[in-house]
């Protein structure tokens, strides 16, 4: 309410008479008088009725001064309450960062403690890093009025501190009337501690989700490279039987690009899906096995096939997992023709254990046939009939031996001797045996590569497997026209041909044996290496011939493969191993000599008993013989006797040597078989030279070999004897060995 102006009572007050001019009392001054002495015309009435109004006036605006009065103090308590009260820092703070005035919560933040520092200024409780920072906000609040300062940090101590916001209000305190209002501010800390923990809390919160999106993100790139690089072809199928993931194993298998397979149908490369996929009505998975695909272009493919089944609020997905399982079929029918192959090999040792036996005691049986033929032949006249019997039986004797040395050539598995031998040579060779039987209306043409290298062999043991493959395709040829080609190449059979015959090395001689014969089937195809197996007519054929082939290529190293088809012919094919070029000094067309073992002297010719000098006294040798087999003692007893010896025969070895330690110079020759069962004839040689160490021996076998050969000659033995053998041989050899030739 602004003031009255009252200047007016001061006028008149200036024109009334003072207090020595006013009548005295009891003196009765007129009004008239009165009212005539008041300035400038104006009546004394009108005055006091003024100065009334005036009064009532200065009454109300002091009632309204007391008013205003008593709403500032009660403005100002409700400050001071409001101030000390707010759950904030406040504190006024002059210019000079003094604090006039600070409420309890500033006082508990800042000076928890009595003996903390006391709340007197605010930037000492500032950290250093912040004070630029904080002065800055004042300077801004004395220019706009407000300002804050975000994050301050308060250190109260060393291990306290508060972080908190500073907010700044520029106000004016109001002094003396003669002096200016005083600038001051009001400062306000609101402490973001928890605010900061949560917002940190957050923080690691949406790192977590991060860290997790990118462990998530991480696993789905983990997931596809091991889609991606599986062995199995991996396809998911949506709802709707339409392909979603197509692995590149996937796409290998069924030779489609991953691009055209997405959204086909499964039942472009499942033909039975449908059944495939019903399982998902019964379980989340399910082996199904074998089944049938196709690939792109329509071609089978045997797969083993599993599937999963998911179930989500989009539908379903079904995993296809196919197996390809053309590798593995091939391998279990490489290991079913190995298993074949196995079970045959242990077939034919078993029949080459069994006839090597069978063969030995025949021998000694043919041995006595031809040794007692021989001496029926030497009691006959030419031109008789007895003596024509006699020659029938003797043929017929040496044709059996001849099957019985094929029968131990196919039984004994022992290394042949080896040279560089030039296989077009050998085939040559064959050739011309075979000319003199070879029926006219059947050509036998030998066809060689040209620089054909040596093969590693035995030139008798090959020259005698392909008389035997030839012989074969003739009597298939049989009376009809047609061919017999054998041809010879350098070989390097490859990896799954190796695996397949059991072949070593890499380098071969390959001798091709063909004919355009009628061929043969599948069963005949799987029993022609068994002995005694034959196709041909009863007493046409004895069944060793390619028994034989086989023993010969199974002891070079080498394989025998047969490829043959009714109607079309038959192809045998041998692969020798090829000399080593290092070894190989003479040209591959000419025959190598190699380096011969220390052989036995050869047997003379058949000759008599040497004539006594006339001075000395006549003596007939002695020869002592062991054998096992009766039939052959007798036999050999009547042959040297015959040829003027003295024979003493024993079939016990350990008769024969008590006898010969009975005395031992009584004997000028021994002669001892090999095979005896409890003592072996290299037994009774060393238990022999203990007693006599001059003494000759010979030693006699069906089947000489070199192993033989090399004991005999190590322990001692003079000669070998080859049984059956013909009489004048081994009377040839008795005479050389007796008289020291």
């Amino acid at each position: 309410m602004s003031r009255p102006d009252l200047s007016f009572l001061l006028n008149a007050a200036a024109g009334l008479p003072g207090e020595a001019d006013m009548p005295a009392p009891g003196v009765d001054t007129a009004p008239s008088e009165a009212v005539e002495s008041l300035p400038s015309g104006r009546s004394l009435t009108a005055l006091i009725e003024e100065l009334r109004a005036s009064k009532a006036e200065l009454e109300a605006q002091n009632r309204v001064l007391h008013y205003s009065q008593a709403s500032a103090e009660s403005a100002s308590e409700r400050f001071e309450a409001l101030f000390s009260s707010v759950p904030l820092a406040l504190m006024v703070v002059d210019e000079h960062d003094m604090v006039v005035q600070a409420n309890s919560m500033a006082h508990r933040s800042f000076q928890p403690l009595e003996h903390d520092r006391p709340l007197t200024a605010l930037l000492p409780f500032v950290a250093a890093e912040h004070v630029e920072r904080v002065q800055a906000a004042f300077a801004a609040a004395s220019e706009r009025g407000t300002a804050e300062a975000t994050e301050v940090v308060f250190r109260i101590d060393d291990a306290r501190r508060i972080t908190g916001d500073l907010h700044i209000a520029h106000i004016e305190a109001q002094g003396d009337a003669e002096q200016p209002p005083l600038p001051q501010f009001l400062c306000a800390v609101i402490d973001q501690g928890p605010l900061l923990a949560e917002r940190q809390a957050l923080k690691l919160s949406a790192a977590e989700l991060q860290e997790r999106n990118a462990q998530l993100h991480a696993s789905e790139r983990r997931l596809e490279a091991v889609i991606n690089s599986a062995l199995d072809a991996i396809i998911c199928v949506d709802q709707h039987q339409r392909i979603t993931v197509f692995n590149p194993t996937a796409a290998m298998l069924f030779q489609c690009p991953a691009s055209d397979a997405l959204g086909s149908l499964i039942t472009r490369f499942f033909p039975s899906a449908a059944q495939m996929l019903a399982f998902a009505q019964l379980t989340t998975q399910a082996v199904l096995g074998e089944m049938t695909a196709l690939t792109a272009s329509g071609r089978e493919l045997a797969v083993e096939v599993s599937v999963s089944f998911e179930r989500h609020a989009e539908g379903e997905t079904t995993t296809v997992f196919a197996r390809d399982l053309t590798a593995r079929k091939r391998e279990e029918a490489r290991r079913a023709e190995l298993e074949a192959q196995l079970r045959e090999s242990h077939k034919m040792q078993a029949m080459g254990t069994m006839a090597g036996g069978i063969a030995h005691d025949f021998n000694n049986i043919l041995h006595a046939i031809l040794g007692n033929v021989e001496l029926a032949r030497a009691d006959s006249r030419p031109g008789t009939s007895a003596y024509e019997s006699l020659l029938e039986i003797d043929k017929a004797g040496r044709r059996a031996r001849d099957l019985v040395r094929q029968i131990l050539t196919f039984s004994r598995n022992e290394a042949p001797r080896r040279t560089h031998v030039a296989l077009a040579e050998v085939a040559r060779d064959t050739q011309r045996l075979l000319r003199v039987t070879l029926p006219p209306q059947i050509a036998l043409s030998i066809h060689e590569e040209p620089r054909l290298p040596p093969a590693l062999a035995d030139a008798t043991q090959v020259e005698q497997a392909l008389l035997n493959l030839c012989t074969n395709a003739i009597h298939a040829i049989g009376a009809r026209r047609g061919s017999i080609q054998v041809e010879l190449t350098g070989a390097q059979p490859s990896q799954r041909l190796r695996e397949r015959l059991g072949l070593s090395g890499e380098q071969y001689v390959s001798v091709s044996v063909r004919d355009d014969g009628p061929g043969m089937d599948a069963a005949t195809l799987s029993r022609i290496f068994e002995p005694f197996f034959t196709t041909k007519p009863v007493g046409q054929g004895t069944g060793l011939g390619l028994a034989v082939v086989h023993g010969v290529m199974r002891t070079h190293e080498g394989a025998i493969d047969v490829h043959s088809t009714p109607g079309q012919g038959t192809c045998f094919t041998l692969y020798f191993p090829a000399a080593p070029e290092a070894a190989s000094t003479t040209s591959a067309s000419a025959p190598v000599a190699a380096p011969q073992p220390p052989a036995l002297p050869p047997a003379a010719g058949p000759a008599a008993p040497t004539a006594p000098e006339p001075d000395k006294p006549q003596r007939r040798r002695h020869v002592l013989y062991v054998d096992d087999d009766e039939a052959l003692v007798f036999l050999v007893q009547r042959l040297l006797r015959r040829r003027g010896y003295e024979v003493t025969g024993f079939t016990d070895p350990r008769q024969a040597t008590e006898a010969l330690r009975a005395a031992p110079g009584r004997y000028d020759l021994l002669v001892t078989d090999y095979n005896m069962p409890g003592f072996s004839g290299l037994d009774l040689v060393r238990a022999a030279h203990a007693i006599r160490a001059d003494l000759p021996i010979a030693l006699a076998s069906g089947y000489v070999t070199a192993d033989i050969e090399q004991q005999a000659l190590a322990e001692g033995a003079r000669a070998l004897i080859h049984k059956p053998n013909d009489v004048q041989e081994l009377c040839a050899t008795v005479d050389r060995l007796v008289h020291g030739a």
